[in-house]
């Protein structure tokens, strides 16, 4: 019995982009963007990229000024249970904030990390209340979940949102 190869390797090929092909139409039309389109729809959110694996949802959003961060991201975690399933929701916000925000984020970020380090969360919202009180021109506030604490620094320029993860992080170098 001789062995055709041509129509072996043929039939592989077809085989393998039906296989992948399907995987990927699957992915991009019953996963990414439904979530994608509810996540534009919510109020605050101008612009979403996902990036989605085997292990979590990288959300990439671009939001207007004064959104509520916390409630943003507890919002997708809740109406995109079916979408993400067992995935960790990872969020990353773009930074266009004005220099005045950046600095006095350089300024409150000690004692927060600080705070944070201690678990003493209620300093966090205390540092941010003298922050308001030196600079009237600035809203400051912030929302906790089980995984990380969102501050929202705002001003009539724009706002600076800031995620920090609940359980601690290796830094320095390796």
């Amino acid at each position: 019995m001789k062995l055709r190869i041509v129509p072996i390797v043929v039939s592989v090929a077809v085989s393998a982009l039906l296989l992948f092909g399907g995987w990927y139409a699957y992915r991009q039309w019953a996963v990414e963007s439904p979530f994608e389109k509810m996540v534009e729809s919510y109020n605050g959110v101008h612009q979403v990229q996902l990036d989605i694996n085997q292990t979590q949802v990288i959300a990439k959003l671009e939001l207007t000024t004064g959104s509520n961060l916390g409630e943003l991201v507890r919002q997708m975690e809740k109406d995109g249970k079916q979408w993400i399933g067992d995935r960790e929701l990872k969020v990353e916000v773009k930074d266009d904030a004005p220099e005045t925000l950046n600095d006095l984020w350089e300024e409150a970020l000690f004692p927060v990390a600080q705070a944070m380090e201690n678990k003493q969360y209620t300093e966090i919202t205390t540092t941010l209340d003298q922050l308001q009180t030196k600079n009237n021109s600035v809203t400051a506030s912030a929302d906790m979940d089980e995984n990380n604490v969102y501050i929202t620094l705002t001003d009539a320029q724009g706002s600076k949102y800031i995620i920090l993860p609940r359980t601690p992080q290796k830094m320095g170098v390796l």
